[in-house]
């Protein structure tokens, strides 16, 4: 093959297209790529480099000339084919190192990928599309059910202004309770559909910061000590006493995050602390923690957490309810706050969320001073190692402790069932269930009747199961 022959490596069946010309530009070697892509046989070698790249590459008496930039950088040029079409490729050329005579292109065939990247970008604004049509969708329909529902609603509420009989009473409180359980879903489902269409927005204005975190507080400690809990809420006194931000969705978090903290607590206690931890100009950033000593979470699950729909496991909804989208929406508030929302947990062990905000500083107000007696302790204490085993020994099944517990809740349990509070014997059959969990079999089995005798609000049957589970304590 004479010139060429110390030219044929490895390149015949490469994708790409190599050819190789001379110092006159004309091609002695083409791989397969080559001959198929530019639609030629054997005629393209002897056949000059501007008949390839005539754009690029002008034929002359002494060779060619060329403003091409010979070297490794890729460059976009047009190829013609033997019908004088052509079509865009990524080509490299450059001198041989051994023969600065001797001129390697390597091409690539971008039509292709130009038509693929099309194909991919119109696919993708279908998509997006489709999303914000079903997201405008959800929106639209959440929003009509607020109507019909908040009408029961509203009606329940008037009609339970009047006297009625026990069985009618009890069934308009269960209207009512299903009304706000719906609302509160609806919100939810709202608020998602808004968010992952880019249609959220928040809306900053100065409040007192202390004022709305008593708030929070009124809010959820009747039900927290109804339960028996502990409660504690600490805010630094390095945090103004006036801030701008949007105090609703501040609330929203908090709100979902202590009724999270509620729902999977048993034993033990809730709290709630918050710290300045920041301040860019007239930006402060705010770190808030929620502990408690519920179930807690494996290291494996914590990102199941934060995403749609999710719960750690399918029991889960089951035990305690939940769409799995509050954590979500929580997520996505927080980072739109500017900051980021964590957990940290053991299984049996309580949970710890802690999220970051940032909030605008007003003008004019001083930075308060911290004082010491309010500082954050940095290392765990001994009382709080011999707190969590407590804890722990209240759970374990047959404690002095566990007994104890059992006794308190099963009292509180058996008074609700007296009163008719069905709602609130069911939240403290959970703590039974939870304080049970290593129970034997044979008490599981009676927990289980007792349980569905609640539910079922057969009092008899409640009274007979009660007996049976005291015997075994």
């Amino acid at each position: 093959m004479g010139q060429s022959e110390g030219y044929i490596f490895p390149t015949e069946d490469a994708l790409e297209m190599i050819f190789i010309f001379d110092s006159a530009g004309i091609i002695f070697y083409a791989n397969a790529a080559a001959k198929k892509k530019l639609e030629r046989k054997s005629d393209l070698c002897g056949k000059h480099i501007s008949d390839v790249f005539p754009n690029t590459f002008k034929h002359t008496e002494g060779g060619f000339e060329t403003e091409y930039p010979f070297g490794k950088e890729v460059q976009d040029l047009l190829a013609y084919r033997t019908n004088l079409t052509c079509f865009p490729v990524e080509a490299k050329i450059e001198a041989d190192e051994n023969n600065p005579n001797i001129y390697i292109c390597m091409a690539n065939d971008v039509l292709e990928k130009e038509f693929l990247n099309k194909e991919i970008e119109k696919v993708r604004e279908e998509a997006q599309q489709a999303l914000k049509v079903k997201s405008e969708f959800v929106a639209n329909v959440t929003h009509e059910l607020r109507t019909p529902v908040n009408g029961v609603l509203g009606n329940v509420k008037e009609l339970l202004c009047e006297e009625w009989d026990g069985p009618t009473e009890k069934a308009l409180r269960l209207i009512e309770r299903c009304c706000g359980d719906m609302n509160k879903i609806i919100n939810n489902i709202l608020d998602f559909s808004k968010l992952e269409a880019g249609k959220f927005s928040l809306e900053p204005r100065k409040f007192h910061f202390r004022n709305m975190m008593d708030y929070v507080k009124s809010h959820h400690i009747n039900k927290i000590t109804e339960k028996g809990l502990e409660f504690f809420m600490t805010v630094s006194p390095q945090i103004p006493e006036f801030v701008i931000g949007d105090e609703l969705r501040i609330v929203q978090i908090l709100n979902n995050l202590l009724s999270n903290a509620l729902k999977f607590t048993a034993i033990g206690k809730i709290t709630v602390e918050v710290v300045k931890t920041a301040r860019v100009n007239d930006k402060i950033e705010l770190f808030f923690i929620v502990a408690d000593t519920g179930i807690g979470i494996d290291k494996e699950d914590k990102k199941k957490l934060f995403q749609s729909f999710s719960q750690v496991d399918a029991s889960i909804s089951r035990k305690y309810g939940g769409t799995g989208l509050g954590l979500n929406i929580c997520k996505q508030l927080v980072e739109l706050m500017g900051g980021r929302i964590e957990v940290e947990g053991k299984k049996n062990r309580g949970s710890t969320f802690s999220f970051s905000i940032w909030v605008n500083a007003c003008a004019g107000e001083e930075e308060p001073v911290m004082q010491k007696e309010e500082e954050i302790p940095l290392i765990t204490s001994a009382a709080d190692i011999q707190e969590e085993d407590s804890q722990e020994d209240i759970r374990r099944y047959g404690t002095p402790e566990n007994q104890e517990n059992l006794k308190k809740v099963l009292s509180k349990l058996i008074l609700c069932v007296e009163m008719e509070n069905w709602e609130k014997a069911e939240m403290f059959m959970e703590t039974v269930r939870q304080l049970t969990e290593e129970a034997p079999r044979d008490v599981k089995r009676v927990i289980l009747k007792l349980k569905m005798a609640i539910q079922k609000e057969n009092y008899d049957k409640i009274t007979a199961e009660f007996d049976a589970l005291n015997s075994f304590l």
